[in-house]
Order: C-alpha cells, then sequence, then structure tokens
C-alpha cells in the first residue's frame, strides 16, 4: 500500500485536531476480516510507536523523520476534521477490516469494503502511511 495523498505543509501556527503544535497521539485500532483481528497501532508525538495484536503480542519502533513529517501534516489537514464529522453508514461487506482512527480527540474511521464507496481520503492516508512505516501486515 503506498500513500498517495499529496499534503502541503501546514501554515506556520497551525495545530493538529489536538490543538497541541503538532505533538499529537495517534491510534489506529484494525478489526474484524475473516480472522477476527483486533490490532491496534499507537504512535507517541515523538514517532515512536507501539503495536499490539489480538493475542497481546507487541511490537515496537520508530518512525523515520520523513514519516513522522507526513503524519503531521495528514494530523493537521483540516479535511480529517471533515472527514470525523461524516455520517457513517452500514457496510455491505461481511468480514471486511474495520479502521478506527483517533488522533488527538478527532475520531474517525471506515470500513474497507468496495462496495461501500471510496474511504475518506485523509483517513485512508493514515492508515496507509502507518501500514506501510510499521510493517503492520
Amino acid at each position: 500500500m503506498g500513500v498517495s495523498r499529496s499534503v502541503a505543509p501546514p501554515p506556520p501556527g497551525a495545530t493538529t485536531p489536538g490543538g497541541d503544535g503538532g505533538a499529537t497521539r495517534v491510534v489506529l485500532t484494525r478489526s474484524g476480516g475473516i480472522a477476527g483481528r483486533g490490532d491496534t497501532i499507537a504512535v507517541e508525538p515523538d514517532g515512536r510507536w507501539t503495536l499490539v495484536d489480538r493475542a497481546g503480542s507487541r511490537r515496537t519502533g520508530r518512525l523515520s523523520t520523513a514519516d513522522l513529517d507526513l503524519l503531521r501534516r495528514l494530523a493537521a489537514d483540516p479535511d480529517l476534521t471533515a472527514e470525523a464529522a461524516r455520517p457513517t453508514a452500514p457496510t455491505a461487506c461481511r468480514d471486511a477490516f474495520t479502521y478506527r482512527l483517533a488522533v488527538g480527540a478527532t475520531e474517525t474511521g471506515y470500513v474497507d469494503c468496495p462496495t461501500d464507496g471510496s474511504p475518506p481520503e485523509v483517513t485512508r492516508s493514515l492508515v496507509e502511511l502507518l501500514h506501510r512505516a510499521t510493517g503492520w501486515t
């Protein structure tokens, strides 16, 4: 998966939805699927990440400077807040992955179901970034 969204740097003085000047914790949870996944990855403001799978196994690492910068730009994108305000509809898929993303106090997500339409763009970009940058499968 690649992050395809082009994101400009936030304007001077802009903050992430958490309102703390770019130092916002990001938590992504993936659930569902045929195997009944329940995985969570948390990225701290300094780029350290922890992945915990449904069995309780834990992996840790640190985002590269480039990935941390991209994470911060995506987290500060005003479209993320708009995506969080979108109403959700029931999914047409069974056994699809559900992604829930928390960026500070902003929560958004989607079900990875092709018949549900396109997922929210910034949310999807953050999910793809975290998958790629952490080797999360």
